[in-house]
């Protein structure tokens, strides 16, 4: 089963979009690796929620410094898993800190990143997740994570328009865009199974899923 799929796939799109959810059920069909990004292991997170002016930069340097330590763990077990999902790519923490910091944080924080040692794995097969920022509040509300609750709308905003920006640049790996909005892959079995077979379809380049919805 595990011989026709990407060795390593990652699932990106920005705060409620699914990716979570997504990979844990990849992870048991396919019989895969789990890496999961953790936030509530962020100590500063809940205080970035609640004033994301004074606490985005400790933020930021607290998810940089966990997705590398994920890195590592991820590059050693590179031969002992023949099918590995995750869902984040490090190339993320970018994205959340020019959508959070200002410019003199910023470059603090790319300083810190320039003098760190990554050798990042490159995924085979991307999947990014799309959705607008209504569907991503109702998902967001639906989980009722506690830390999320005072989430700014115009800061989801922001991160789903530096996702765009990014994928659209991206051709470091092959590359399935999927239109999240319309499916359920938590509730509706049809829906799930669809995107799949995209999945194992191992896309080269660029390709696009924008399904219309099942109905039970």
């Amino acid at each position: 089963m595990a011989e026709s799929l990407p060795s390593h796939i990652a699932v990106e799109g920005p705060i409620g979009v699914g990716k979570t959810t997504l990979v844990h059920r990849l992870a048991v069909d396919f019989d895969a690796e789990l890496f999961l990004e953790q936030p509530e292991e962020n100590p500063f997170l809940e205080r970035f929620y609640a004033d994301p002016r004074r606490a985005a930069l400790p933020t930021q340097l607290s998810f940089l410094m966990g997705r590398v330590r994920q890195i590592q763990t991820l590059r050693q077990n590179d031969l002992f898993a023949p099918v590995r999902v995750a869902d984040f790519m490090l190339e993320k923490d970018r994205l959340f800190a020019e959508a959070t910091l200002e410019a003199d944080e910023l470059a603090l924080y790319e300083q810190v990143y320039d003098n760190l040692t990554i050798d990042a794995p490159r995924p085979e097969l991307v999947v990014y997740l799309q959705a607008p920022v209504d569907v991503l509040r109702t998902r967001i509300a639906r989980r009722d994570r506690h830390y999320e609750r005072g989430i700014d709308p115009a800061y989801l905003a922001r991160l789903c328009e530096r996702y765009a920006h990014f994928f659209h640049h991206y051709d470091a790996s092959p590359l399935l865009i999927v239109n999240a909005s319309e499916i359920d892959i938590v509730n509706n079995e049809q829906d799930y199974q669809a995107l799949v077979r995209e999945i194992r379809a191992a896309p080269n380049g660029r390709r696009y899923f924008n399904p219309l919805p099942f109905s039970m």
